[in-house]
């Protein structure tokens, strides 16, 4: 029996996982093997709601052990630590906990196919002081991390007649806008849990963007929009702003101006991991495994690549953008490409469909571009609209993991909940 391992549990891999699972798992036609380091998945897009307190990750979070346990595919827990592609095995560090207790040795996993959906992490460009002194939101334990520190800054605010809070923003992309409109919706609901005097005047968020304008990656209107959004909500825009050095209570830019802050954050630019240079493989200056049509790796047909970690040139000369979207889409041409190559039958090229881009501004707005077959070109959205067609991509994402029946009932247990719990994660 084949062997099929997978390696990253994000939007990509895991819905793969769960797709296989069902499709040969089930059947005992093969042994699918997801590897992740965390224990439980979260929707990455969603990381900004988490920092902020918007969800509590400890509902929405998804268990690999049970959703693989559910899905007929095993899990195993554990860092990608090497990769033995002519013996044909992944290597996964070993395991301790807090107190430097070894829980589980080095471990070595065969394969037959590998798919590898380890997706990216932020990109601080070398830039000094970044690592020490920002956070990044890379996942739900650095997102804890920013709620926990999000949370102290407020509560000094409360107690000690502090004027204002500061927290400062690095990246123009959709994780630094996000982050910014959802801290104002924190600040409006903390007023009323015992934080008197906190409201979206006493917070000061300043995101800092080194090219001209927000979004680069999207048309003038939606960047002129989202801007304007942002500045009525209370936010200092300073787009054309490099940072050049982050220190302890702030940032130093360009142009040698210092700006202070409580709380930082780096949101600009994404890149692979590190390690994936020492597999053997062809990789861009991003880390990026080169890819070909198919989503086999360059270098080995047995290899699969998927989500950010994969470079795949388009037609027009583009990467297929690191998005949620894209991740969905290989997926699911992985699927298909993996059923084939068992069945020894031709793959077929992958072709990424772009539906548009949006972005959330939480309660207040949304806006964006829909694109494809829906709107045969491409629709600037704004308003309930682009906020409906924006949370229904998580709905999407679900759907694909738990199907249409549990994905409602789950929509039935968060309205429950709306009504039996607070408004944010106080803790």
């Amino acid at each position: 029996m084949k062997t099929i391992v997978i390696v990253g549990g994000g939007a990509g891999g895991l819905e793969l996982a769960t797709s296989l699972g069902e499709k040969l798992g089930r059947r005992k036609k093969a042994r699918v093997i997801l590897i992740d380091r965390n224990s439980t998945h979260l929707w990455k897009p969603l990381l900004h709601e988490v920092a902020t307190g918007s969800l509590d990750d400890d509902i929405d979070a998804v268990s690999y052990r049970a959703h693989a346990k559910n899905h007929h595919f095993e899990f195993q827990q554990g860092t990608l630590n090497g990769l033995n592609r002519e013996r044909k095995t992944v290597t996964l560090a070993p395991i301790y906990n807090a107190d430097n207790e070894l829980l589980v040795d080095e471990r070595h996993i065969a394969y037959d196919t590998l798919v590898l959906a380890i997706g990216s992490k932020s990109n601080d460009f070398g830039t000094p002081g970044v690592a020490q002194h920002c956070i990044f939101l890379d996942s739900a334990e650095q997102a804890k991390i920013f709620h926990q520190r999000m949370m102290e800054l407020f509560l000094k605010f409360a107690n000690n007649n502090e004027k204002e809070v500061h927290i400062a923003i690095v990246g123009g992309g959709a994780t630094g806008i996000e982050l910014s409109a959802e801290l104002y919706n924190t600040a409006k609901h903390l007023h009323h849990y015992g934080f008197g005097k906190l409201n979206n005047t006493s917070l000061k968020v300043t995101l800092l963007e080194a090219g001209e304008r927000l979004l680069p990656a999207l048309s003038e209107r939606i960047s002129a929009a989202a801007q304007k959004e942002l500045q009525a909500l209370g936010v200092e825009v300073r787009t054309g702003t490099p940072v050049t050095e982050a220190v302890e209570n702030g940032l130093i830019t360009k142009d040698g101006d210092t700006l202070y802050a409580d709380l930082m954050v780096w949101a600009a630019g994404v890149k692979a991991a590190d390690i994936i240079k020492t597999f053997g493989l062809t990789t861009n200056r991003l880390n990026q495994i080169e890819v070909r049509e198919t989503l086999q790796s360059k270098d080995d047909d047995d290899i699969f690549v998927i989500g950010d970690c994969a470079a795949l040139m388009q037609a027009d000369g583009k990467l297929v953008p690191p998005r949620a979207q894209a991740a969905h889409q290989m997926a699911t041409a992985c699927k298909k490409n993996i059923l084939a190559q068992l069945a020894d039958k031709p793959l077929k090229p992958f072709v990424f469909h772009d539906y548009g881009s949006l972005v959330s501004f939480s309660k207040f707005g949304t806006v964006g571009n829909l694109m494809g077959n829906l709107t045969k070109g491409s629709m600037f959205v704004e308003g309930k609209i682009a906020r409906i067609v924006y949370l229904s991509l998580y709905r999407m994402h679900q759907a694909a993991l738990h199907g249409c029946f549990k994905t409602g009932l789950i929509l039935l247990v968060g309205s429950i909940n709306r009504l039996l719990r607070p408004s944010m994660k106080l803790h």
